[in-house]
């Protein structure tokens, strides 16, 4: 059992409270497998969409990649175009955890790295994500994990401990991001582990 006192519990969203996967509308666009992970690798990239998290607008985004690739424009604005689908479902157990916590009087915030304009697409499609006390959303900010600035952020906008705070987050990079913050963190791979690790830390469901 860990001795520490948690009294805030800061969740990350994509892939530990909803599904994301750029794959589900490009397996229907680019049908042939090897084309899809050439475009996914050489195109748009992880790297490409982490800045639209940053802040960049969408329109630059598409603009600078048709630059160099004219011929896959419409795969490209394609992207943001299709992305209600990526976010296909909800992880009912996550959620039901985080609800859970909330119900129990915990001090629940959420801290992702996320467009700005497609995260107020998923508070429509998700309405649980108004549930917690507040959100930090990376293209909100121009600030994105594994920074060590978007933690502190979050820290002084929330009023948060960082030696009391519990961090969840799929990505080890963003978990270890939080640690060199203050924070506690542990990272999400399924709902069972993710109670095991709250009880680790004294927070019983």
């Amino acid at each position: 059992m860990n001795s520490i006192d948690i009294r805030h519990i800061v969740f990350d969203i994509g892939r530990v409270l909803i599904h994301y996967d750029p794959h589900i509308p490009y397996a229907r666009l680019i049908p042939d497998d090897a084309e899809r992970n050439w475009f996914f690798t050489n195109v748009c990239t992880h790297d490409w969409n982490l800045e639209q998290d940053r802040g960049r607008a969408w329109e630059d985004a598409e603009a600078l990649l048709i630059d160099v690739h004219p011929d896959r424009a419409e795969h490209i604005r394609a992207f943001r175009k299709h992305w209600h689908e990526m976010v296909s479902h909800a992880y009912v157990e996550s959620v039901a955890i985080m609800e859970a916590l909330i119900a129990d009087g915990r001090d629940v915030t959420m801290l992702t790295n996320f467009a700005a304009d497609t995260f107020k697409e998923a508070r429509k499609l998700y309405p649980f994500l108004d549930m917690p006390r507040g959100v930090t959303v990376s293209g909100e900010i121009g600030l994105i994990k594994p920074d060590r600035a978007i933690y502190e952020k979050h820290t002084r906008d929330f009023g948060l401990s960082p030696a009391h705070t519990l961090f969840i987050d799929d990505a080890p990079a963003n978990v270890e991001g939080a640690r060199l913050a203050g924070w506690n963190a542990v990272q999400f791979t399924d709902p069972e582990k993710l109670k095991a690790d709250l009880a680790a830390h004294g927070i019983a469901l």
